[in-house]
């Protein structure tokens, strides 16, 4: 019951787009079809899942015991978790990008720069973070990061789908583009505030 509690608040309760604000950058820039939102969905689903794994191993295994061996503070190795971190989770990025050139190439011109903007993506570093901070266990850190990834994954295919809809609207010029995507997100950001009594 407690991993089912963890999974459902990360993917809607805490969802990293609309409540945690995580993400944005590729959330704007690859919802302009569902096909490629969904693309990209898959994409952060396996590199969240395994950034959660990997750095959970990296930080319990390797990191705290540097604090126990030398004189430092745990405030003091900050930059070392940051540092690791971003290192495991460009590998990761790097090894789905190529998997994705090599099986799919018209989702890999579809995602175009966004595919190494995972690397980036402060949603995948934010749930690694969270991770650590709340203490969880490896298998609660897994499920945390596959709600993480699945909650961003619908966020993204839901905005993707409306903003297929709008291109086919008559929309005022001022509000073209950019515009009605934020009306649109701010709208969604709100719909699913009201998940957070659920939990």
């Amino acid at each position: 019951m407690h991993l089912f509690t963890i999974l459902i608040a990360a993917i809607f309760v805490n969802n990293f787009i609309f409540s945690k604000f995580l993400g944005i950058c590729p959330f704007l820039g690859v919802s302009k079809k569902v096909e490629t939102a969904a693309g990209m969905g898959v994409a952060v689903i396996f590199v969240m899942t395994l950034a959660s794994a990997a750095t959970w191993v990296v930080y319990n295994c390797i990191l705290t015991k540097i604090i126990i061996t030398l004189p430092i503070g745990e405030s003091d190795l900050s930059f070392l978790y940051n540092i690791a971190f971003i290192l495991i989770i460009a590998s990761l990025v790097q090894f789905v990008e190529m998997f994705i050139k090599k099986s799919s190439p018209s989702l890999y011109q579809a995602l175009g720069v966004y595919l190494p903007l995972i690397t980036t993506n402060c949603a995948v570093l934010g749930v690694t973070v969270l991770n650590m901070d709340s203490n969880y266990g490896f298998i609660e850190s897994m499920v945390n990061g596959i709600g993480a990834a699945v909650g961003f994954t619908l966020a993204i295919v839901l905005f993707a789908g409306i903003r297929e809809r709008i291109a086919r609207c008559h929309i005022l010029k001022p509000l073209q583009g950019f515009p009605i995507a934020l009306i649109t997100a701010g709208l969604m950001s709100i719909a699913f505030l009201g998940f957070s009594g659920m939990l």
